[in-house]
């Protein structure tokens, strides 16, 4: 439905967060600015399109308000070298390696270049900036060096750490950051978003922004993953439970395969975990009991993806049972 999402040091524009960089901005100009900023919210809500746009500006790039309160010129040579990952001044820590594939962790080997990093001065910006994409994907080895380096605020330097998951996060780090919030956008907005970016129709866009939940860049990338016609699967199984057509059963778990496969798995399992609780919802305000199994379905949906990643188990044995899951919910 749309080309691939760009990646967030692409992106030069920032809809909805103008509290944010004015805070950030304020800081800059006044003198006062933190070593270390937390950036908190839901994922794809557009942290890390304002840690590229606060880098910006923290390396030189001069003031562009055509782009908001932190824009600068894509034109701009700052820009430019941030695009090409050439700037000497910045430093990316995120799970996606040098090969171009995710990995499952930021390694602490990444995390340790930090100290060496910061002990250097700019080489020709104002700053060094460092950003972590997200923090939540440290392990505990890389956040404790990347403490490390908070504990010892560098001359020059800025931090900015990007956390979907903040309560996860160690205490220690959480206290040394001055934290940034980045709330949901209006459906209306999200809506205008995918609408702008994706060959969605006016209903698809609505259910793109109610499936993010606020976060337009989670809206894009459900775009991209087909998550509309993965949503109507999953809205299909639950109307045909207790029974569940064994072709769409089986060419669901064929699409478990390969590269993408593990995206659909997910996407499938999130799909359905959503449909579920809201059909408990249902069920609890009209006063229906014996909820225990529905919650049982809810958890094995939630659960899934996790075990599946941590321990290399078969997607469609998994998928399969979620499946019987669902079957004895609706059977209760």
């Amino acid at each position: 439905m749309a080309d691939a999402a760009p990646h967030p040091r692409q992106v030069f524009d920032l809809k909805g967060h103008e509290a944010a960089e004015t805070a950030f901005e304020e800081a800059r100009g006044r003198g006062r600015l933190h070593h270390a900023w937390l950036l908190t919210g839901t994922e794809g809500v557009g942290k890390a399109t304002f840690a590229f746009r606060a880098a910006r500006r923290l390396l030189g790039a001069p003031p562009n308000p055509a782009y908001g309160v932190l824009g600068a010129s894509p034109d701009h040579p700052v820009s430019r070298q941030i695009i090409a990952r050439s700037h000497p001044d910045l430093m990316v820590l995120e799970r996606v390696g040098e090969d171009g594939k995710p990995r499952k962790l930021i390694p602490v080997d990444e995390a340790r270049k930090l100290s060496d990093f910061f002990a250097k001065s700019p080489a020709s910006a104002p700053h060094r900036v460092a950003i972590i994409d997200a923090a939540d994907d440290l392990n505990v080895n890389a956040a404790n060096a990347v403490l490390k380096t908070l504990e010892e605020p560098p001359a020059r330097g800025v931090i900015l750490l990007v956390s979907h998951a903040p309560g996860g996060l160690l205490p220690t780090i959480k206290s040394r950051c001055r934290r940034l919030g980045f709330q949901p956008l209006p459906e209306t907005e999200v809506t205008a978003f995918v609408e702008a970016r994706t060959t969605a129709n006016p209903e698809e866009a609505i259910r793109l922004a109610r499936m993010s939940k606020g976060a337009p860049g989670k809206a894009l990338a459900l775009a991209l993953a087909g998550a509309v016609a993965v949503d109507d699967a999953a809205k299909e199984i639950l109307q045909s439970l207790p029974e569940v057509d064994e072709a769409l059963a089986l060419s669901l778990a064929d699409r478990f395969r390969g590269a993408e496969g593990a995206a659909q798995f997910n996407l499938l399992l999130e799909r359905l975990a959503e449909r579920v609780h809201g059909h408990a919802v249902r069920l609890a305000a009209e006063g229906y009991g014996g909820l225990d199994r529905w919650a049982r379905a809810w958890e094995t949906l939630q659960r899934l993806p996790r075990e599946v990643e941590a321990v290399n188990l078969d997607r469609a044995d998994a998928f399969f049972t979620a499946l019987t899951e669902l079957r004895a919910a609706a059977r209760a």
